[in-house]
C-alpha cells in the first residue's frame, strides 16, 4: 500500500478501563486518544476481594469499545476517518467467559445478566485455586507432560481452572455454556459479526499461554485429560479448535452492524487479538533477550528469542513459552508478578482509611470541602511517600516485606501464598514501610530474572513500560539498583494500544511483518536508569534475608494447606 494516508486503531482493554488510540500507520503519530472507565467495575459490582472474586460484565467492554472509537472519530477530520484501514485489540488475560453456540456471553441473556459466574473472570480472579491444583496433580499421571510449555505449573489465573470452577459453582451456567472463550478472542469475533462460535479465530497467544494449547499436542490436551479431571468437562475438548492464529492475521472485516454503529467503513480489517502484555511488548519495541516489563497493577515480564537459539529449552515456573505469541516466528516467553502497583494502592488505602471514613463525618468542615481534601490527599500520598522514602538511608537491617499480597505468579505459581511485612519496630514509619514494599516488588522482579538465567536464557537488559515506569522515578531507580541492570523506559504512554495499532498496520498490509511496523511506528525511549553498584551490594545482602523469609512463609503455608 503506497500511500501515507493510512490510519489504524489500537484498542487496549485494561483492568479498569479501555484505552483507544488512532495512529498514522506510517509514522506512528498519535492522531487521537480516548479512555473509558468501566462503569460497573468502578462501582465494584460483581466483585468480592475477600473471596478473590473479580468479574466484569460484557456490557462494560461493549460500551467502552463503542465510546472509544466514536470519541476518536470526533477528534479527527473526514479525510483521516475515510482512510482508517484496520483495528486490532488486546485485553487482559486470562479473562474468559461462558458463551452459547452463537458466541454470546451468557451475561448478555436476561436470565444471567446479574450472575457473576456468567461474566468474564478477570485475570486477577483467584477463586479457582482448588481447580488449578487438581490440574497440576492430574498432569503428573500422564506420560505426555501437558504442562511443559506453561512452566510446569498451572495457575488459578488461567483458562481451564476458571472454567471448571464456574461449572462446579453454578449448574445453570454449566448447562447453558457451549464453550469458554478469552476476552481477546471474543472482541474481534464481536466486531466481525460472528454468529457461530466454532468459526471464532482463537489467538495462539492466549491459547498457548493460558489454555495448554501446543502444536506438539495437536491442540489442547486430549479428551481423557479433561474427562478425567472432572466428568463435567466430558466432550468439552472438541469445542476448542485445534488451529490458532497469530496477531498479524486478520479475523475478518468489520461487520455492517458495527461499521454503522461506529461510523466506519465495512472494509476496515479486524486483527486477531492477543493479551495486553504481549502487544504491549511490541508497542514497547521489545528486543531479543531484553526483558520487557509492563508495570501496572501487576507486572508482565515478556521476552522474545529466535527459535533457533533456544531450541529445546524449557523454562520452569514461568507463565509459558509459545512460538508467535509476541512476534510471529519468535519464541515468546511470559513471567510476572500477581501484584505490583496493586501493593502500593493497598498501602495507600490502608493508611488513608481514617481520611475516607472520618472527613465526611467532620463537624469542622463541610462535605464539599471534605471531599476535595480527601481527593487531594488521595492523589498526592504515593508521590509524597516516594519522596520521603527516597531520603531514607539504605539500611541493611531495615524493615523488609514479601510481595505476595495477591499470591505468586512467577517463579512457580502459587496463589495461596500471602504477603508479609517483617522486622517492624515502634520506629517504623509510613515511608519506611512503603520503602520496604517497593523493595519487595523489586526483589520479586529479581527472582524472575534469576529464574530465566538459571534456565539458560541470558538477559541483556530491561525495558520499562507503563505508568509506573514513566512516572515513578523512585521505584525505577530502586529496580535498577536491586537488579544491577540498566533499564530503558519506553516513551509511549499507551504501549499496549500502540502495539495493537502496529499489528493493525500489519493486518492492513501497510507492513509485511510486525517488526517493520515496530521500526517505523515506534516512539523510542525517553529515559534510562543506571544501577548504583554500591546500593546493589547492600540490596544483595537484603535480598538474602528476603529469600529466607520467603522460604519460611512458603513452608508454613504448605503446612496449613496440608492441615486443610
Amino acid at each position: 500500500m503506497n500511500t501515507t494516508k493510512d490510519y489504524v486503531i489500537g484498542i487496549d482493554f485494561g483492568t479498569s478501563s479501555v484505552r483507544s488510540i488512532l495512529v498514522n500507520a506510517h509514522s506512528g503519530e498519535e492522531m487521537a486518544s480516548s479512555e473509558f472507565f468501566y462503569p460497573r467495575w468502578k462501582e465494584g459490582l460483581y466483585c468480592d476481594a475477600s473471596k478473590n472474586q473479580f468479574r466484569q460484565h460484557p456490557l462494560d467492554y461493549i460500551e467502552g469499545l463503542e465510546h472509544g472509537v466514536k470519541d476518536l472519530l470526533s477528534q479527527i477530520n473526514s479525510e483521516v476517518q475515510a482512510n482508517i484501514r484496520a483495528i486490532s485489540i488486546d485485553t487482559t488475560g486470562s479473562t474468559p467467559v461462558a458463551v452459547d453456540k452463537k458466541g454470546i456471553p451468557l451475561a448478555l441473556h436476561p436470565e444471567f445478566e446479574d450472575n457473576p459466574n456468567a461474566m468474564f473472570f478477570l485475570w486477577k480472579d483467584h477463586s479457582a485455586v482448588k481447580e488449578a491444583e487438581e490440574i497440576n496433580r492430574l498432569a503428573e499421571r500422564f506420560d505426555t507432560n501437558y504442562l511443559k510449555y506453561v512452566g510446569g505449573i498451572y495457575s488459578s489465573e488461567w483458562f481451564w481452572a476458571k472454567l471448571l470452577y464456574a461449572f462446579r459453582a453454578d449448574p445453570k451456567v454449566e448447562k447453558a455454556c457451549y464453550t469458554w472463550v478469552e476476552h481477546c478472542d471474543w472482541m474481534p469475533y464481536l466486531l466481525t459479526g460472528g454468529a457461530d462460535v466454532s468459526q471464532m479465530k482463537r489467538s495462539v497467544c492466549a491459547a498457548g499461554h493460558k489454555a495448554l494449547w501446543a502444536e506438539e499436542f495437536g491442540g489442547v490436551p486430549p479428551e481423557e485429560f479433561f474427562s478425567e479431571l472432572d466428568p463435567l468437562l466430558a466432550g468439552f475438548r472438541k469445542r476448542f479448535p485445534d488451529r490458532t492464529f497469530s496477531s498479524e492475521e486478520s479475523a475478518g472485516k468489520l461487520s455492517q452492524e458495527w461499521a454503522d454503529k461506529l461510523g466506519l467503513s465495512g472494509e476496515v480489517s479486524v486483527g486477531v487479538g492477543a493479551l495486553d502484555a504481549h502487544m504491549g511488548a511490541v508497542g514497547g519495541q521489545i528486543k531479543p533477550f531484553y526483558l520487557s516489563k509492563i508495570m501496572g497493577t501487576s507486572t508482565c515480564d515478556m521476552m522474545v528469542a529466535p527459535t533457533s537459539t533456544v531450541d529445546g529449552l524449557l523454562v520452569k515456573g514461568i507463565c509459558g513459552q509459545v512460538v508467535g505469541s509476541i512476534i510471529p516466528g519468535m519464541l515468546g516467553m511470559e513471567a510476572g508478578q500477581s501484584a505490583f502497583g496493586d501493593i502500593y494502592d493497598w498501602f495507600k488505602n490502608l493508611i488513608t482509611w481514617p481520611i475516607k471514613i472520618m472527613l465526611t463525618e467532620s463537624s469542622i468542615i463541610d462535605n464539599e470541602t471534605a471531599f476535595k481534601l480527601q481527593k487531594e490527599l488521595n492523589d498526592q500520598i504515593l508521590y509524597k511517600l516516594s519522596n520521603e522514602a527516597a531520603l531514607l538511608p539504605l539500611d541493611e537491617n531495615a524493615e523488609i516485606a514479601i510481595d505476595w499480597m495477591n499470591g505468586r505468579r512467577t517463579p512457580d505459581a502459587n496463589q495461596l501464598l500471602k504477603g508479609a511485612i517483617l522486622d517492624l519496630t515502634l520506629g517504623s514509619s509510613a515511608p519506611k514501610v512503603f520503602r520496604s514494599l517497593v523493595e519487595a516488588t523489586c526483589f520479586g522482579s529479581k527472582k524472575i530474572i534469576e529464574r530465566f538465567e538459571e534456565e539458560g536464557i541470558p538477559i541483556k537488559g530491561l525495558i520499562g513500560i507503563g505508568g509506573v515506569a514513566k512516572k515513578a522515578t523512585f521505584i525505577m531507580q530502586m529496580m535498577a539498583d536491586v537488579t544491577g541492570m540498566k533499564i530503558m523506559v519506553h516513551n509511549s504512554d499507551q504501549t499496549c494500544a500502540l502495539g495493537a495499532s502496529m499489528f493493525a498496520a500489519t493486518v492492513a498490509g501497510v507492513y509485511s511483518k510486525v517488526e517493520e511496523a515496530m521500526e517505523n511506528m515506534g516512539q523510542g525511549f525517553s529515559d534510562e536508569f543506571v544501577p548504583d553498584m554500591e546500593n546493589n551490594r547492600i540490596y544483595n545482602l537484603r535480598y538474602q534475608r528476603y529469600q529466607r523469609y520467603c522460604q519460611f512463609i512458603e513452608t508454613e503455608s504448605s503446612k496449613e494447606i496440608i492441615k486443610q
